[in-house]
């Protein structure tokens, strides 16, 4: 592991490495990890008990810039690591399809690989390892721990994609519409509305406090290609005839969703990209042990949000994490 200076300044570093998927294809990714060194003052709690960490996965058209975040998982006792999957954020390469991917488990062998390096990146013993996703990340860390048990201590979704607006019955029809096109021109553009709200409500180039680098999170999200939205689809079904995650899970999401087609003042405080209800319902279906918390005012990220209702959700993180993480 070569380990470089990051983006993110002081504190952080990151490593490229490539993994080769299920289909032999092998893709490039890049684990990011916080370095704050333990001093007089900020007491290093990962030294005492059992080693543990969390390994964060992104959304779609995304990429890992919460310094935040990874403040408070350290703060926790936890190591933190963050990975940017491939055609995503530092590892988008010249020439490919900004977050495309044609089957979810493609994202397979570079978690487990990334998995590793976290393992083998710290101190003597076993690591205890929490994987947490946002979004399209959620969705892919619920399918990756479903199919790997074991492999992870606790589950952390972050408003995760489990199930399209509505219902069931909306992705069964967009399955038919879309997977014919999927299989037979996978990469092929679909034409949906753009929106960019959700951006607009994060952004400190708009109207919220966040820095973002345009190229790795770009304000219209990359382009919607029809293999990609099968795959989720295909994900969103399999969790819809449950998972049975054997860990706790714990699912936060804001307290009500936005979806208008024209921007409104109600989508600084509510989630402008998911229907929270359907996947506050579809949770359910992860496993044994799930806690949803429902945060008022929270935004589509709720770490993203304004201070005051972060700070509401960083305490019920905290709290869950004392309950099962001990």
């Amino acid at each position: 592991m070569e380990w470089q200076s990051d983006i993110l300044g002081p504190g952080f570093e990151s490593c490229a490495f490539e993994a080769a998927g299920p289909d032999g294809v092998r893709r490039r990714a890049t684990l990011v990890r916080f370095t704050r060194p333990a001093g007089p003052d900020t007491p290093d709690l990962r030294s005492a008990g059992p080693r543990r960490a969390v390994l964060f996965l992104h959304g779609w058209s995304d990429y890992f810039f919460n310094i935040e975040l990874a403040r408070f998982w350290d703060a926790q006792g936890f190591e933190f690591f963050a990975l940017d999957m491939h055609n995503h954020g530092r590892s988008l390469q010249p020439g490919t399809h900004g977050g495309y991917v044609a089957d979810l488990e493609n994202y397979d062998a570079e978690i487990g690989t990334a998995a590793g390096m976290v393992a083998e990146s710290g101190g003597a013993g076993p690591v205890q390892l929490a994987l947490m996703g946002h979004s399209t990340g959620g969705l892919v860390a619920a399918l990756w721990a479903s199919r790997n048990p074991g492999a992870v201590s606790q589950l952390v979704l972050n408003s995760p994609w489990l199930e399209m607006h509505g219902s069931a019955l909306v992705r069964r029809a967009a399955w038919t519409m879309v997977e014919p096109i999927a299989r037979l021109r996978p990469e092929a553009v679909l034409r949906l509305p753009e929106r960019g709200f959700y951006w607009r409500s994060i952004s400190s180039s708009a109207e919220g406090e966040w820095t973002l680098d345009a190229a790795y999170r770009p304000p219209l999200a990359f382009p919607v290609r029809a293999a990609w939205l099968s795959a989720i689809l295909a994900g969103q079904a399999k969790v819809a005839r449950g998972l049975g995650i054997g860990v706790p899970v714990l699912v936060l999401l804001s307290a009500a969703s936005e979806n208008g087609m024209v921007w409104n003042e109600a989508m600084r405080r509510t989630d402008a990209v998911l229907d929270v209800n359907t996947i506050a319902a579809r949770a359910m279906s992860l496993g044994r042990s799930v806690t949803v918390e429902r945060i008022d005012g929270a935004l589509h990220d709720v770490f993203l949000s304004r201070a005051d209702v972060r700070s509401d959700a960083y305490r019920r993180l905290a709290q869950w994490i004392r309950g099962y993480a001990a």
